[in-house]
């Protein structure tokens, strides 16, 4: 936490968590290898300061970090109060080492504690020696030292650690001014002075605190570290090794960066590299470990249909608590998990971490229950809710949600195919030269295991198998659609729809508010049966890779998925507009809802179509007639009478995840295999590619923030920002990695 320590407002506004209302002009990761290493950089140009912040984890247990100021304007000096607290929530330990003084404690200040996990460990927090303190008089508090803190918290409120902390320093205030005018005046033109820490250990009978905060006092430029050492290691890291450490992982980055990517050898900037680096950087520094019960309403029979469901809790329960380690879309709006973006995350992730991307969509495919479902929301925890709304925070166990992680599992299995035995053989000889040359770390190997090891790989498929085989089937029973009820013709019955829907808004499709018909049991849904068709065919790629004992399993994948195609034209296809629709009940009869946007782009997006299909064609003039605009493909066309209208969220505006979606479909399916439309494939995937590219990269430099979505009129970032979920996915597009 820290604030501004020379503007009573600055106190009123203590920086903690992320809030897009703060005025900070650009933060986030610049570089984080999602293991061992990240830089943070903090605009807070209303405070006058710019706060760097470094990570580095060293493998036994120890890590470091150091938090760096630099003032804005060199010729205002500022005064920055900078708290750090910690906290063990759980079994074990902790205490201040350091002897306590009313005046504050000197540096370095040491904690010493214990936990069943992390065994005996020590903290340091050690000033640099260059720093500057203000040399106010605090009636027996010293601003040249660390004023402090400490209390019992009960378990599982940690994270309310700023008002507890606001709470203090309130009180402590108080007791120096005791309505004494002159002071309060003094208080609000020297807020440094008085809203400070009381210096006191907070413990009633029977309480051992569990909770310490420390609070430095700045002017100008500073520096200071905190050291975790373990002590169950020799080499117990230093202020020195830390700076070794971070100059060495900066560079171990950079390099690594361009080994994958290439962006260099692509042609690309320093700058533009610099931007990229920032977008996995985020990513990877979204990830978190969230634990926590949800809130479940299984009032409603699966399998009943309805008319008018509201989504209006009926009877929600607390679920038993679970455990999620996942990839976040916004750290300020969206800071939790949801499985419609993660599959789109885990695309990244898995390109600069295979086996880091393995243990999240593990995670993800465990909290599939018994029935085959999974919340399409994962609020786990009181933290967790806080940021909800409470009428969003019931989940429904009928609802769904576009399975995207198995486009990360299909990436996956593209990488695993393309691992050969020799160029593995190769790689493994190249790193046991540089692990000579001390130039490797062994988180390298890690990153790759699944890779390098078949046995590794085919024990991961066999792991997520059974779980994604009961999504499926969840899928084909809960989601299913009415053929012969409403006078359908299809020769399969396989047709789908999405349940949960309100006239307005289709939440569970995640295009929230597209246009679509009036609500009914009898709608047929055209992107989830593109998502059932896509998964379908990966099952069956899974089956057949795990061996004779699954055959049955990818025979029965292989004709359903047959079957899924036939229908999707049939049941989908307007031959009149020639497109992709979906189907409503009007007078009792089966009609085409029509609206040009991304809904007619999933069949052709998920690869579903054949190079020389006429229907792609027709897809084509769809994108480059009606979809098109110079920063990416609007999600509406501006002829539909819905286009700009309601909340305009998908009514319009660009989204980075389909465009992708039709980049790597042109890629991959179309522009480099023989057809009709090769030409035409290559020349909207290069024109669109530079499109995307450019205008989020120049809202990135005017603004300082990757944007949830852009203006179809302008290019402009709108809504959540910082927000490098699936907006990141323009490093991909950069790196041409699909």
């Amino acid at each position: 936490m820290w604030f501004d320590g020379k503007n009573f407002q600055g106190f009123q506004h203590i920086r903690h968590a992320c809030d897009q209302g703060d005025g900070i002009e650009g933060y986030g990761y610049y570089k984080h290898d999602g293991r061992d290493f990240a830089s943070q950089n903090i605009n807070d140009k209303p405070s006058n300061i710019r706060l760097k912040t470094e990570f580095l984890n060293i493998p036994g247990g120890d890590w470091g970090v150091r938090i760096r100021g630099i003032p804005y304007n060199e010729h205002e000096e500022p005064v920055t109060s900078v708290l750090f607290y910690v906290g063990i929530d759980g079994a074990g330990g902790i205490d201040i080492m350091s002897k306590l003084a009313k005046k504050g404690l000197h540096s370095p200040v040491k904690l010493e504690g214990d936990t069943p996990d992390l065994g005996d460990f020590e903290i340091q927090i050690v000033d640099d020696p260059l720093n500057v303190y203000p040399q106010d008089d605090m009636d027996g508090q010293d601003l040249q030292l660390t004023q402090w803190f400490g209390r019992e918290l009960p378990q599982g409120t940690i994270w309310r650690a700023k008002e507890i902390v606001f709470e203090n320093i309130v009180r402590n205030a108080r007791d120096r001014l005791q309505g004494i005018q002159e002071k309060e005046q003094e208080a609000l033109a020297k807020p440094f002075k008085y809203f400070i820490l009381g210096n006191t250990l907070e413990e009633a009978d029977g309480e051992v605190a569990n909770v310490y905060v420390f609070q430095k006092v700045f002017k100008g430029e500073f520096q200071f570290d905190v050291l975790f050492r373990s002590m169950n290691t020799d080499n117990q890291i230093t202020t020195e090794t830390l700076s070794a450490g971070l100059h060495r992982k900066e560079i171990d980055f950079d390099n690594r960066f361009e080994s994958i990517f290439q962006l260099k050898q692509k042609g690309f900037t320093d700058d533009e590299i610099e931007f990229a680096q920032y977008l996995l950087s985020n990513m990877l520094g979204g990830i978190g470990y969230f634990y926590g019960s949800s809130v479940i309403d299984r009032s409603h029979p699966p399998m009943q249909d309805e008319e008018d469901f509201k989504g209006e809790p009926v009877k929600p329960e607390l679920a038993p608590p679970q455990a999620l380690f996942t990839a976040t879309p916004s750290r300020p709006f969206f800071p939790r998990g949801f499985y419609w973006d993660e599959g789109f995350h885990q695309l990244l992730i898995g390109a600069w971490d295979n086996d880091l991307s393995l243990d999240i969509i593990k995670h993800w495919t465990d909290l599939i229950d018994e029935n085959g479902w999974i919340a399409r929301e994962q609020i786990l925890g009181e933290e967790a809710r806080s940021k909800v709304p409470q009428e969003f925070q019931t989940q429904f166990h009928h609802y769904a949600n576009p399975p995207t992680l198995y486009l990360s599992i299909k990436q996956y299995i593209d990488r695993l195919e393309k691992h050969s035995r020799h160029k593995m053989l190769n790689e493994i000889s190249s790193q046991a030269n540089q692990f000579k040359m001390g130039t490797l770390e062994n988180t390298d190997i890690l990153r790759n295991l699944h890779l390098d090891d078949q046995k590794l790989a085919l024990d991961w498929l066999k792991s997520i198998y059974p779980k994604l085989r009961k999504n499926w089937l969840w899928f084909r029973s809960t989601q299913h659609g009415y053929l012969e009820r409403f006078g359908r013709q299809a020769p399969y019955d396989e047709a789908y729809r999405w349940r949960g829907r309100t006239p307005n808004h289709t939440l569970t499709s995640g295009l929230d508010d597209y246009p679509r018909g009036q609500p009914s049991v009898g709608e047929l849904h055209v992107d989830l049966h593109s998502w059932m068709a896509f998964a379908t065919g990966l099952l069956e790629n899974i089956a057949a890779k795990l061996g004779p004992e699954y055959e049955n399993d990818k025979n029965e994948y292989s004709e359903i998925q047959k079957h899924m195609l036939i229908n999707l034209d049939i049941l989908h296809w307007n031959k009149e507009k020639q497109m992709y629709c979906d189907q409503a009940i009007e007078n009792n009869k089966p009609v085409h809802i029509c609206h040009k946007g991304y809904l007619s782009l999933f069949p052709m997006n998920l690869g579903l179509l054949p190079a020389d299909s006429p229907k792609l064609g027709a897809i084509l003039d769809l994108i480059e007639s009606e979809l098109w605009s110079p920063y990416g493909l609007r999600s509406l066309s501006a002829s539909d009478p819905y286009f700009s209208t309601g909340e305009d969220y998908w009514r319009g505006p660009i989204w980075i995840n389909i465009n992708y979606l039709t980049l790597q479909s042109l890629y991959k399916n179309y522009m480099h295999t023989p057809g009709p439309y090769q030409d035409r494939a290559q020349r909207i995937y290069t024109r669109l590619r530079q499109n995307l590219i450019r205008n989020v990269y120049k809202n990135y430099k005017k603004t300082g923030y990757v944007w949830e979505q852009y203006s179809e009129n302008d290019g402009h970032g709108l809504r959540s920002h910082p927000f490098t979920g699936w907006s990141s996915l323009i490093l991909l597009i950069m790196a041409e990695k699909y």
